[in-house]
């Protein structure tokens, strides 16, 4: 049995049978409730099967057992179409939203007599940024990053896109401001003489992210907040600003030599629980 040990978890309404070596390292986790199987050490994947027998035997189907041991470690085996994140594209909410805005040709034919913007004007900026960053950060995939697009969030927002790789796990919120001069505070971010709370904003998206994926894969998970500026002038950034990285949106190739914060078998059941709408029901 290479000494594993099994440890029955419930907490956070989950139901979850941890296998750890005797020294305390996860090798896998099986969910009750899916039947779906992560195993974290590919090595170990007979023996986990094996001392998870007698546990699984009681299951109400005695395929549970097959299940979990075909089950992807990235989450596909047990995801319903619907509820698989991996599918959006960069600005899918934005659409939604451009969609639900969009006015009839005489509202558009007045508008544009008047020499008004729509409303749906700003959103279409917005919808700009997130795919040329969308595009930028689908480039790190190359280098074994996972990408995920327009996360929903309750009441009505989103998560621009949350990168998962070597590097860590972060949360990327992304403007669009054409050929401005931009000054990024403590808190507060400064353009044309307006104070925009977007440093804030990517805190508390940060902080949410990590409260969903740390609730839904049982293990504390770190998320650090991005702010992407796109088409932007100059941008400024007081030295004392920490905790959140700006960048442009070109800048994002700098991050494929960010490494040492997570393993691939790490990196798995972190992005299995990010592409699943579930997780974030409750962020």
């Amino acid at each position: 049995m290479n000494g594993l040990r099994v440890s029955p978890w419930k907490r956070y309404g989950h139901d979850r049978l941890y296998v750890n070596l005797p020294d305390g390292e996860k090798v896998a986790w099986y969910d009750c409730g899916t039947g779906k199987l992560n195993v974290l050490v590919e090595d170990y994947r007979d023996a986990v099967l094996e001392v998870l027998a007698p546990y699984l035997a009681g299951t109400s189907s005695s395929a549970a057992a097959s299940d979990a041991a075909a089950a992807d470690d990235d989450g596909r085996g047990s995801l319903r179409p619907e509820d698989d994140l991996a599918a959006h594209r960069p600005g899918t909410a934005v659409r939604a939203k451009l969609d639900e805005l969009a006015p009839g040709i005489v509202a558009r034919l007045v508008a544009l007599m008047l020499g008004r913007r729509s409303e749906a004007y700003g959103w279409r900026k917005g919808l700009t940024g997130e795919r040329r960053v969308g595009a930028e950060l689908e480039r790190l995939t190359r280098k074994g990053w996972r990408v995920l697009h327009s996360i929903p969030l309750p009441r009505g927002v989103d998560i621009d896109h949350l990168l998962i790789g070597p590097g860590g796990v972060f949360s990327v919120n992304t403007k669009y401001h054409r050929g401005a001069r931009v000054w990024v505070g403590d808190d507060s971010v400064k353009i044309g003489g307006q104070s925009y709370p977007y440093v804030r904003k990517s805190r508390a998206e940060a902080r949410r992210a990590s409260l969903a994926l740390s609730r839904a894969c049982g293990f504390a998970v770190d998320v650090r907040p991005v702010l992407a500026f796109v088409d932007t002038d100059t941008i400024t950034v007081t030295p004392s600003l920490r905790d959140v990285r700006v960048v442009r949106d070109r800048e994002f190739s700098s991050f494929k030599r960010l490494e040492g914060a997570l393993t691939p078998r790490e990196m798995e059941p972190i992005y299995g629980a990010a592409r699943n709408r579930r997780t974030w029901l409750n962020a």
